[in-house]
């Protein structure tokens, strides 16, 4: 019998709309079995922020030899530092036929879906751009200047929600969390997802 790979799921949205907080989130929660994706950027590291559990923090350097060696599934500049996903450990997870999770940004994601085209990709969606605002200011680890070009930006990314599945607005954690597990539920009973398996039972295999 064909083993049916993990589905790769990218979750984005502008800075600011809350990516992280839902992802902690959904891997609290006891029935909560996807790989986690840790992305490497060269930002510093926030308050409370851990290498290896919430980024693998590098050096500018670091990360541009690895973009050089084809190293990483995704990169991307934004206001001013790297972000990236490791391609190796995305590829063995998957095979494994485990589903992994990655939390990225929006240049990223478009990247993704030109290589992996049969991801599923999720556009986490601020109520408004004024409650987008008040969380970014309400983090108080930006200066007015930063939080003016990432409030920009959101407005751009925004626009490219086309090139998502499904939106979800994380208007509450907990409900926006409870929308994208029901979308990955929907998404493993897929007919082009299952359907090599059941042929493959057809045949004897």
């Amino acid at each position: 019998m064909i083993k049916e790979r993990g589905l790769l799921i990218v979750l984005s949205g502008p800075s600011g709309v809350g990516k992280g907080t839902v992802r902690k989130e959904l891997f609290s929660q006891p029935n909560t079995n996807y790989e986690y994706s840790i992305s490497m950027t060269t930002r510093n590291p926030r308050e409370g922020e851990i290498d290896g559990v919430d980024y693998f923090f590098k050096k500018r350097e670091e990360f541009e030899a690895l973009i050089e060696q084809g190293g990483l599934l995704e990169h991307a500049e934004f206001v001013g530092n790297y972000y990236g996903t490791p391609l190796a450990y995305v590829h063995e997870t998957l095979d494994a036929g485990r589903d992994v999770f990655l939390e990225i940004e929006v240049q990223g994601a478009a990247q993704i879906r030109q290589k992996a085209p049969d991801a599923l990709f999720i556009f986490l969606a601020p109520p408004s751009l004024t409650e987008l605002k008040d969380r970014l200011v309400g983090r108080g680890t930006e200066t007015v200047d930063v939080i003016a070009k990432r409030i920009a930006t959101a407005s751009e990314e925004l626009e490219m929600m086309s090139l998502y599945d499904y939106v979800v607005e994380n208007d509450e954690v907990t409900n926006a969390c409870d929308r994208i597990n029901a979308i990955i539920k929907a998404e493993h009973c897929r007919r082009e997802r299952v359907e090599k398996r059941y042929l493959s039972m057809l045949k004897g295999e």
